[in-house]
């Protein structure tokens, strides 16, 4: 049972169970999408909750766990310019 209503916007994703497929589930004015990624390589970062209750993240969140980074712990690295 989902604890949003899908038709105020709320998307719902789902993880397999090994872990490099997720799904997502969107309402749009006219029905459901459904989506699916796969990686190629690893896993997806997936939050860990004691009651299996859904878990809200920010669009840039999204953003990072659909690329395959670990959205809870993301690291700015630093790339110098080359001179010339």
């Amino acid at each position: 049972m989902l604890a949003l209503d899908p038709h105020t916007g709320a998307i719902f994703c789902f993880r397999g169970r090994k872990g490099y497929i997720i799904k997502i589930l969107a309402h749009d004015d006219q029905g459901f999408c459904l989506f699916t990624k796969r990686l190629s390589e690893g896993c997806f970062a997936w939050p860990t909750t004691k009651d299996q209750v859904g878990v809200s993240l920010t669009k840039a969140e999204l953003s990072l766990l659909l690329d395959g980074i670990d959205w809870r712990r993301p690291s700015m690295t630093y790339r110098p310019r080359l001179a010339g």
